[in-house]
């Protein structure tokens, strides 16, 4: 496929941009700014003073925190990030990795039934947009209080997480402590010197785990909109990097040591996804094989996917094609797997809930300050690693959560698809006529799914006799920017 230059928006298009988010919000009836009385709550929340006990603390109470700030914590996230979530500490211990994850402690602040928590069913989890974000909590909390930002010292869930050899990992304790973060380091300048000296050896041993289990977890490319050196905006596919590579092990790490120790308490809420069955499987093959792209019959697809080159325009467009593959995952209460009936037919195997793309039994716990599900996990996770029942509110929340899940998570996959999509109409508003090489990535009824190269654009057009993988040429017939719509026609 043909790949030129970046193609840039001009800076006078902004405002083009500032009125189409202001229509998106109001079409997706995205929420706006918390309501006074939860602003107020979240105000008396940051407000609550601590009970810090020192680290000998042999049995501390449910919700005192133990004295932590001596630990070196640091961060890992986006340059411009300000609700941070996760902090670590890593070391050797014999011939374990010691993995501390610092999650934010956002049950402190937001307890059942008051109006943060009112609030946060209502949403689900925060939803991003390139002018902003429509926080799942009030920024008091999310971005302040209950961030793990440098500085004074924060209230946090420590996860103690031992990683063997072989990958395999256990939760070694949770408790509530206060730590202090000593770095926050951006995924595009932190240095090796940056990090500690077992930090890539975790990651090492993690990714060995994943091949051994036939893991198939792949890292999509992100569609995104960016500024450019010199003004104006550019679309691009962007992968993880490798310090993104290795941050997300910590918290596969933690999720998967979580995990089994729910499973083993009888509690807990799972991401459950099914495999790739056979038929989008042999799709991809016949899409790799026009890609170009040699996928022996002896290698899986994680394996092969891994195997990529990164800087290949053909990786995302094969990537992007596994994601629309997949099965997609929910989220399953362990009660589910206890039922009359039997175990629900989507992500199972041998009776526990099951994660296809990662192999492994698996929960959502290291994004509290993004996702509702988290915190409550998180709860039912310290209660019993520290021998308290799961506290009745929460083992009740399981039941009720996947629903309040589906229902966020789908509003902002929707949100960020149409913030995509007005990117695309923006970036060719004045290339009606124009011509573009392109790759079918997918068919179905509605059409060929294609992805043009540059600008990094998705979108339909109607083609016969087309197979995914085929190269094509397409034509620009129409673009509304209001209606954040394209359409193309083959031409070649």
């Amino acid at each position: 496929m043909a790949r030129t230059g970046p193609t840039v928006l001009p800076d006078d298009t902004i405002g083009d941009f500032r009125d189409g988010f202001a229509k998106l919000r109001a079409d997706f009836d995205v929420p706006g700014e918390h309501p006074p009385g939860v602003i107020a709550a979240a105000e008396a929340a940051a407000s609550r003073p601590f009970d810090v006990v020192p680290s000998t603390t042999e049995s501390p109470g449910r919700w005192q925190h133990v004295d932590r700030t001596d630990v070196e914590f640091a961060t890992l996230d986006p340059a411009s990030s300000t609700d941070l979530d996760q902090a670590f500490a890593v070391e050797m211990a014999g011939d374990d990795v010691i993995l501390h994850y610092a999650i934010a402690d956002v049950g402190w602040f937001v307890r059942p039934g008051d109006p943060i928590d009112e609030e946060a069913w209502k949403r689900g989890v925060t939803i991003y947009l390139p002018d902003g974000r429509a926080g799942l909590h009030p920024d008091r909390i999310a971005e302040d209080a209950g961030s793990l930002l440098p500085g004074s010292p924060k209230p946090a869930i420590v996860f103690t997480v031992r990683v063997a050899e072989d990958g395999s990992v256990v939760l070694a304790g949770a408790e509530r402590a206060m730590i202090r973060n000593r770095a926050k380091l951006a995924y595009a300048t932190v240095t090796e010197d940056d990090l500690p000296s077992a930090f890539p050896e975790l990651s090492r041993r993690i990714e060995r785990a994943e091949r051994a289990r036939g893991a198939e977890r792949i890292d999509w490319p992100e569609q995104e909109v960016v500024r450019v050196d010199g003004g104006g905006f550019t679309l691009r596919f962007r992968p993880r990097n490798e310090a993104e590579q290795q941050n997300a092990a910590m918290s596969l790490a933690t999720n998967m040591a979580i995990a089994d120790a729910l499973w083993s308490a009888g509690t807990g809420l799972f991401r459950t996804m099914p495999p790739v069955d056979e038929r989008h499987l042999g799709r991809l093959r016949n899409t790799a094989r026009a890609f170009g792209l040699d996928w022996p019959r002896s290698t899986s697809l994680g394996d092969f996917e891994r195997g990529l080159p990164r800087d290949d325009p053909r990786t995302a467009a094969f990537q992007l094609a596994i994601r629309r593959a997949s099965g997609g995952a929910s989220y399953t209460p362990f009660a589910a797997f206890g039922q009359p009936g039997g175990p629900p037919d989507r992500g199972v195997k041998d009776g526990k809930p099951w994660h296809a793309a990662l192999a492994a039994t698996y929960v959502h716990a290291t994004a509290p300050l993004r996702r509702l599900a988290d915190r409550h996990v998180i709860e039912a996770t310290l209660a019993i690693a520290n021998g308290r029942d799961v506290p009745a509110e929460i083992g009740a929340a399981f039941a009720e959560l996947p629903s309040a899940m589906s229902r966020g998570t789908s509003l902002a996959n929707r949100v960020d698809r149409a913030a995509i999509d007005l990117a695309e109409a923006i970036l060719l508003d004045d290339r009606v006529g124009q011509s573009f090489d392109a790759v079918v990535t997918d068919e179905d009824d509605r059409g060929a799914r294609i992805q043009i190269g540059d600008p990094a654009v998705v979108t339909r057009t109607v083609a016969r006799r087309v197979d995914p993988g085929d190269a094509v040429r397409v034509k620009l017939t129409a673009v509304d920017v209001a209606e954040r719509s394209i359409e193309v026609e083959r031409v070649g």
